[in-house]
């Protein structure tokens, strides 16, 4: 079975360069060679034996709401600070609090600084909690991701969780679970694969996956689909 894998470098979490995926060649194996990357080969488990029903989806809106709107997006891109910081809340204002739509979100992992991002976001497990600690992630972009040093990088999410009301003992916890974190590599592969993403932000509307779009194009899509 097929696995999308990390193409993104260190230049790229510099903000330069496309935010793109690449397909490799098939082969069971594709998954875990990339959590690797990310999370390190120790103590590592094969594919197999991570249960990705594990992963909390993380969501707003009207969960029965005849259109569902997923996001595809990496904490360490540009582009996805960029709709976060503009379009997402014109969206959140016209379809998400007004119960229009279901909004879900997944995490694209260019980078384990994104990966660590994710954890962080995920630490309290709540979906207000997540989305709140996405938003300080987005907006604090320019400085995390830039902070240097990986150690440099760890201490600035830190700044963040605590910021959220995440405690010192639960963020470490977090950022320590190789299992959860090699977990969720795996489950955004393949959810990767399955929708078809290929560059970050992307968006999934009822089923078909679109790349990024001005706000107009997406309301034109979310009303035909809602009619």
């Amino acid at each position: 079975m097929s696995r999308l894998s990390l193409i993104a470098s260190v230049v790229a979490l510099m903000g330069l360069g496309g935010w793109y995926l690449s397909t490799p060649a098939s082969g069971p194996s594709a998954s875990a060679e990339l959590a690797d990357r990310l999370v390190g080969a120790a103590n590592a488990q094969d594919a197999g034996d991570l249960d990705t029903s594990t992963i909390k989806e993380m969501r707003l809106g009207n969960a029965d709401a005849p259109v569902t709107v997923v996001e595809y997006a990496s904490y360490t891109c540009p582009h996805c600070a960029s709709f976060h910081a503009g379009n997402y809340k014109q969206l959140k204002s016209d379809y998400i609090d007004t119960g229009k739509i279901n909004f879900v979100y997944r995490e694209v992992y260019f980078d384990r600084y994104g990966l660590w991002a994710s954890a962080v976001a995920r630490c309290a497990g709540t979906p207000e909690s997540f989305f709140g600690i996405s938003d300080l992630l987005y907006k604090g972009q320019s400085t995390w991701a830039r902070a240097g040093e990986p150690a440099a990088i760890v201490d600035e999410l830190r700044k963040i969780g605590l910021l959220a009301g995440l405690d010192s003992e639960t963020l470490e916890s977090c950022l320590q679970d190789g299992t959860k974190l090699r977990t969720l590599v795996q489950w955004y592969t393949e959810n990767a694969e399955r929708d078809g993403v290929s560059s970050t932000p992307s968006f999934v509307i009822n089923g078909t996956t679109y790349r990024n779009m001005s706000y107009s194009e997406m309301q034109e899509i979310i009303d035909a689909a809602s009619s």
